[in-house]
């Protein structure tokens, strides 16, 4: 990625030539009466391409009356804006932050200033807001829009980064935030994509979808109550349709009929507004890069359904907004669903000459690739990979749980995956803590480092593709021991952590503050005995186990079928043709 100084003609060309359209996040909502445990809980997969993979914990601050609130620039929305130091890495430098935040480098230039509150909560931060305190938790895709303007102080400061930040520093119900964002976007205007923010809290989840306006200023949104009882998936394209103005469930901005009317958008004589269909052009990227990833989830989660993964066009009603599972799901089974690359299925990514020996499912994307929305009129595209829900460019993936039952410090907890959901570890973290371990807050991308965690996940991730079908095994392996284990601590943890709560809060957070430090430095040590492992193991292709050096694993028959090894040199006479 390019750092300060570039030129923004140049920016603009590097866009261009290598557009951002290959990354994406997928996002999954599982309500309290859809889970096995009555937690609600919002997943989020940050397929950010390199970009900053740090996990920041923004502590609670007491503001001076009349003071305000910095609102900076992000990268996530179209690419660097050098102009407002805002870049792919550091994402933020302000002491404003706590000191996470508080690093070297230019200081970031806002866009632009709110008034500020009296108090801000703590969260945990990412390229977008995580969770809060109160176990108020965001997720995030980025979708196509008509209009995609750049940031401009005085007309749009808004980006949905900055807006779910400040409904974590402000809010502790899903419906305060949706309350606030919208206000804001009105007020001060938004830029950027297109964006989904599921958002949810201890008894209620919604999806919040916002777009920018072609007035240039202001901005338009709706949101959407996911019912209980029912999951939701989001996968770079917006879910919510048709608007009923008197659905309690329901909320959208004030101007949103108005502004699609006079731009030809809507006409009172189309029935109801659609939501998709109003402010995009249908699917980003290429056909099935979002309805793929619904499918999949949907067909996962609620079998008995039978959803085709095949429809129509980008503005299928195939797939419903929500969906009722066969069976309650719990934190690992969206770990799964995280994890999947169709396996089993006529789209399986381990299969295949793209696959390679060894059923590596990750595939590599570059300037050939498709750009833009499905139903730009000037987009051409050659051909397509299949868009799994892991991928080898995520940054890092969680699991937010809330659960209304426990005091806020221990209900809430974050599950953290470093790098992609595949081959990785998710740690888990209560809202109580009062900081991340330092493995978690560091991590630049251009520097390997031995002391992040993101570097320590990323290494293995990609070693395993040197042997793919070997080593994901003991991976997987590894993944099942240690999550498992969690989750049979965490009961005896939070015991504790409630005992200590009932007398002095305080040391409940330090002991859960303890205990994230040991427990993640535990197993980033597995994780790299399982590294170590792995390099002697299959050091240059070969098995080396049981006291046995050395020994040969060559390739799979079926795939040797496809290349040229059947015609190699097998006899000293010149092949005919030749």
């Amino acid at each position: 990625m390019f750092r300060k100084g570039v030129s923004s003609a140049l920016l603009l060309l590097s866009l261009f030539l290598f557009p951002r359209s290959v990354d994406g996040c997928t996002t999954i909502i599982v309500t309290r009466g859809a889970s096995a445990d009555g937690s609600v809980m919002v997943s989020h997969s940050d397929d950010n391409d390199l970009m900053d993979q740090r996990i920041i914990y923004v502590p609670a601050r007491k503001h001076v009356p009349g003071s305000v609130r910095e609102v900076f620039c992000t990268a996530a929305a179209m690419g660097e804006f050098p102009q407002f130091n805002s870049f792919s890495y550091p994402r933020v430098v302000t002491s404003e932050r706590g000191p996470g935040y508080d690093t070297a480098g230019p200081k970031s230039i806002p866009l632009g200033t709110i008034p500020q509150v009296r108090e801000t909560y703590a969260y945990f931060d990412g390229s977008y807001g995580i969770m809060n305190e109160h176990q108020l938790m965001f997720g995030e895709c980025t979708n196509g829009s008509k209009v995609t303007p750049e940031p401009e102080p005085g007309k749009r400061i808004m980006y949905s980064a900055e807006l779910s930040r400040i409904a974590l520093e402000r809010c502790r119900t899903a419906r305060e935030a949706i309350r606030l964002m919208g206000e804001l976007i009105e007020r001060y205007g938004l830029y950027g994509t297109g964006e989904t923010l599921p958002v949810a809290d201890s008894e209620e989840a919604w999806v919040f979808e916002m777009a920018p306006s072609p007035e240039g200023t202001g901005g338009l949104w709706a949101a959407k109550k996911v019912p209980d009882g029912e999951i939701f998936v989001g996968a770079n394209q917006f879910r919510i349709r048709e608007l009923d103005p008197d659905d309690p469930d329901i909320m959208f901005s004030g101007n949103l009929h108005s502004v699609a009317e006079k731009h030809g958008w809507w006409k009172p004589s189309d029935g109801k507004l659609d939501w998709l269909k109003t402010v995009s052009l249908g699917e980003y990227n290429h056909p099935y890069y979002s309805l793929r990833r619904v499918w999949r989830v949907f067909s996962l989660a609620a079998p008995s359904k039978d959803f085709s993964p095949w429809v129509k066009d980008g503005f299928t009603k195939d797939y419903p907004f929500s969906v009722k599972p066969d069976r309650k799901l719990g934190v690992r089974d969206l770990m799964r669903l995280h994890r999947d690359h169709y396996e089993g299925t006529e789209f399986d990514l381990t299969k295949g000459t793209a696959a390679g020996p060894f059923g590596y499912p990750d595939r590599y994307y570059g300037p050939y690739d498709g750009a833009g929305d499905v139903g730009d009129p000037k987009r051409k595209l050659g051909g397509a990979w299949e868009r799994p829900l892991s991928v080898t460019y995520c940054g890092y993936v969680f699991v937010n749980q809330a659960r209304g039952w426990l005091p806020d410090p221990i209900g809430g907890r974050m599950w953290l995956g470093l790098d992609k959901p595949a081959d990785t570890l998710f740690l888990p973290f209560h809202v109580g803590v009062t900081g991340l371990p330092r493995s978690v807050e560091v991590c630049d991308t251009t520097k390997f480092s031995r002391e992040s965690a993101w570097w320590t996940f990323n290494f293995l991730a990609n070693y395993a593709g040197l042997k793919y079908s070997y080593m994901h095994r003991e991976i997987e392996s590894l993944q099942e021991q240690l999550e498992t284990g969690f989750l049979n601590t965490l009961d005896a943890v939070e015991r504790i952590a409630l005992y200590l709560h009932s007398t002095d809060p305080s040391s409940a957070r330090a002991y859960l503050t303890e205990f994230a430090e040991k427990n993640t430095a535990g197993a980033l040590e597995k994780w790299k005995e399982l590294t170590e492992h792995l390099i002697v193991k299959y050091n240059d292709g070969l098995l080396t186990e049981g006291g046995k050096i050395g020994q040969p694993l060559g390739y799979p028959k079926e795939w040797l079928r496809t290349t040229s090894w059947p015609e190699g040199p097998t006899s000293y006479e010149r092949p005919k043709g030749k």
